[in-house]
């Protein structure tokens, strides 16, 4: 297999990257994990400076997962920036002591490494194994994308078997999957990493209108780029509203009101704004809360909330949260 050159290694098979698993151990290395599916930017490379930070060696898989887009979603038309991913990855440097720490290795598998039987993006033509988080997969993000958890929750699986890290980091801006990626840690019982050292970092945003950073924000226009914060203006409204002594439904009802304002707006641009969903959510059972539940709810007082939405632009659709509450159980 053919890759660009860089200073990093790059292991592109399974039994490459178990042999650098495998000396770490040896050489009682820890190992941070980043798993990503490529087109980098900066919120991925926050979380591989943690990584740098906190361990002896880190490692970065790139793998653009097929299971996790349904047959009529993007994934032939997904960003690949391989080149652009590796450069962004050589420059990064974070001095630790008297020692300056740079990504150790890059895990490029291919599609045949990952699923040695095949993969189809038709769930229900699919055969083999398969890993299901019961109960926490069909809420949020789950109900627009009723088998995209479980194809998260597999692949993830797969990886943690193969590189067994120490750690690993996850962004906060995918909550709902890093927190049952959490549980299936715990409920499967895995010891690299074992789930008090998955760790979700706070999202990274543009530091102008608080977008939140995501690969999906090239495929938009110069006009639609111009109220891609709307959904995170929305989502600080909500929560403006709640910590005030709101309930749960003047909360949600404040934030759908910013993205209709912003809507009417975008329109005289021509730019088409449809909004998805905004929800507030337990962050231990993603059950949706009562419209009349509010923060001095007894429940909510121990168990933070998720404030979460998805905004679409055409065909490319936005996703945001919040966490509300102690958000310091949440995101670490």
């Amino acid at each position: 297999m053919s890759h660009p050159s860089s200073s990093i290694p790059i292991l592109d098979s399974v039994s490459s990257c178990r042999a650098w698993r495998q000396k770490a151990f040896s050489d009682k290395k820890s190992v941070g994990f980043v798993p990503t599916m490529g087109a980098l930017h900066e919120g991925h490379l926050s979380l591989v400076r943690r990584s740098l930070a906190e361990n002896d060696l880190t490692i970065v898989s790139i793998f653009v997962n097929p299971a996790q887009f349904a047959p009529h979603e993007d994934l032939a038309t997904y960003p690949r920036t391989l080149p652009r991913d590796l450069e962004l990855l050589v420059a990064e440097e974070v001095h630790v002591a008297n020692a300056v720490r740079s990504p150790s290795a890059v895990f490029l598998p291919g599609v045949r490494d990952i699923y040695p039987s095949g993969i189809s993006q038709d769930v229900k033509s699919q055969t083999g194994t398969f890993v299901e988080v019961k109960g926490y997969s069909h809420q949020m993000e789950g109900k627009s994308r009723p088998t995209f958890f479980r194809a998260v929750a597999t692949v993830v699986t797969k990886l943690f078997n193969i590189v067994q890290p120490t750690n690993v980091y996850l962004g906060q801006k995918d909550i709902q999957q890093a927190l049952l990626l959490r549980r299936l840690c715990a409920d499967l019982l895995f010891a690299h990493p074992d789930v008090d050292h998955v760790h979700i970092v706070p999202t990274a945003r543009d530091p102008v209108d608080g977008l939140a950073l995501s690969s999906r924000n090239m495929f938009l226009s110069a006009d639609e780029r111009l109220f891609a914060g709307t959904l995170y203006q929305a989502l600080q409204c909500a929560e403006s509203v709640w910590t005030r002594g709101g309930t749960k439904a003047e909360s949600v009802s404040a934030a759908v009101t910013v993205v209709e304002r912003e809507r009417e707006l975008a329109a005289l641009k021509g730019v088409q704004m449809k909004l998805d969903y905004i929800e507030m959510n337990n962050s231990d059972t993603f059950d949706v809360l009562d419209d009349g539940a509010g923060k001095e709810s007894e429940l909510l007082k121990k168990t933070p909330v998720i404030l979460s939405g998805a905004l679409w632009f055409r065909q490319t659709r936005l996703i945001d949260n919040i966490v509300i509450g102690a958000r310091d159980t949440v995101v670490n």
